[in-house]
């Protein structure tokens, strides 16, 4: 077996109006929703977004919100550029920019909170033209 990739990963959401604001307007990931399934979708990844624990089966066996911790990974401009721009959009950045070690190698990350108490880590790897 050779795993390659994550595909998408669960968040449960007290408020799927307020996470969905959260995502699209200060991340800009996109709001997608197909048979009542809410997901946002960014890059060839998705996050499946859930309004009650256990909605769909199978689920996790003790799902809950505000207990994720993950990464993403911005391209496209530095994280001086990327926290005035979440700055600009309000959002409340909890420790950064800092240094991390990411799945490639050095990087440099901001972390932020959703509005369900997750923690969301933007990461800019060091070395790509996006990094200063």
């Amino acid at each position: 077996m050779k795993i390659a990739k994550i595909d998408h990963f669960v968040l449960v959401t007290d408020d799927l109006q307020k996470c969905v604001e959260f995502y699209e307007r200060i991340l800009g990931l996109e709001h997608v929703c197909e048979g009542g399934k809410h997901s946002l979708r960014f890059g060839s990844s998705k996050i499946n977004i859930h309004t009650r624990a256990g909605e769909f089966a199978p689920f996790a066996a003790r799902p809950g919100t505000g207990s994720a911790d993950f990464c993403l990974i911005c391209e496209g401009q530095s994280t001086q550029q990327l926290k005035t721009e979440l700055e600009s959009k309000g959002a409340q950045i909890e420790l950064g920019v800092v240094p991390r070690t990411g799945a490639r190698g050095a990087m440099q990350s901001i972390y932020l909170r959703d509005p369900d108490g997750n923690l969301v880590e933007l990461g800019v790897y060091e070395g790509s033209d996006d990094s200063a």
